[in-house]
């Protein structure tokens, strides 16, 4: 079993939806993906920075899913990274209404010898200099370097973002991103502008309508899980992330079978994320409940 290493924010989230309001709660990229990931139970760890107004019962869920939480460094007398958000009818359109990076501002990760030697990183949205930073301490020689990244990045620091994505083997974006990265008019051409620049590998991420994974000289397609309900969509990407990450870590080799496998899972798992507000439905989630969705799924699409 591959060890993961996820590196991301763990924060607090305060999200509006048209019919409900979360008030302040546990959010973070870091935190979606480590939580979807620790279904597979998988040996992890994730790198972040919090303050000291951080709640330790977040801590401690963390823990108690088998996250290794030793590299997240508390700042005592800082805050934490806030994001506040709302959604319209329209679960596409969001509007950022507050950021607070806090004591990310002056997040500089720092591994120790065992997660230098981690074979599958994670690096969650995160400044691009910030992913370097992790990518020049990572030591080990069999590795899978797993990106996600936005248009936000693309926008501020593309070319910072062209060197981290040049030493990566997998880059995980949705469709108006990828338009965007590649300059090209449609998700093919996109797809195959983009490995030009590093990538062996790109998921496409489509929400409601699936996801899309190309290679050089392959290509696969998932719907989406149908999800009756959608109660909020933070943090679906993410989870996404974490199923991809988690499943291969259970792969002695990462080929386009298995990561076609690993596409279904994050599609999978996001699914149980937009269920629930911010993180509560992947935190009940568990293998048993994935894997019954799963060979649902597989029903939905098999012919």
């Amino acid at each position: 079993m591959k060890k993961i290493l996820v590196v991301g924010t763990v924060a607090y989230d305060e999200i509006e939806t048209p019919s409900e309001s979360s008030g302040k709660i546990l959010g973070g990229a870091g935190t979606y993906i480590g939580l979807s990931a620790s279904i597979f139970n998988i040996n992890q760890s994730i790198i972040s920075i919090v303050g000291g107004d951080f709640n330790q019962k977040y801590l401690n869920l963390l823990k108690s899913k088998g996250i290794d939480i030793s590299s997240i460094e508390i700042i005592p007398d800082g805050k934490t990274f806030y994001w506040k958000g709302k959604y319209h009818k329209d679960w596409n359109k969001r509007d950022t209404i507050s950021t607070e990076l806090n004591v990310l501002a002056d997040f500089n990760p720092k591994l120790n010898d065992d997660q230098k030697q981690s074979e599958i990183i994670v690096l969650g949205n995160l400044h691009p200099l910030v992913q370097s930073t992790v990518l020049n301490q990572v030591n080990s020689e069999n590795k899978c370097v797993i990106l996600d990244t936005m248009n936000f990045w693309m926008d501020n620091a593309l070319e910072e973002l062209h060197d981290v994505i040049a030493r990566v083997d997998v880059i995980i974006i949705n469709d108006e991103e990828a338009i965007q990265l590649s300059g090209r008019e449609n998700l093919f051409t996109a797809a195959q502008e983009i490995m030009t620049h590093g990538p062996s590998h790109i998921v496409i991420k489509k929400g409601e309508h699936g996801a899309m994974l190309f290679s050089k000289t392959e290509f696969f397609t998932t719907p989406a899980f149908p999800v009756k309900d959608v109660k909020d969509p933070t943090g679906a990407g993410d989870c996404f992330a974490g199923g991809f990450a988690g499943f291969l870590a259970q792969c002695e080799d990462i080929n386009f079978q298995n990561l076609k496998t690993a596409v279904v899972h994050g599609t999978i798992n996001a699914s149980f994320c937009v269920e629930g507000f911010g993180t509560s439905s992947i935190q009940k989630l568990n293998k048993e409940k994935a894997q019954d969705r799963f060979k649902e799924f597989k029903s939905f699409t098999r012919y």
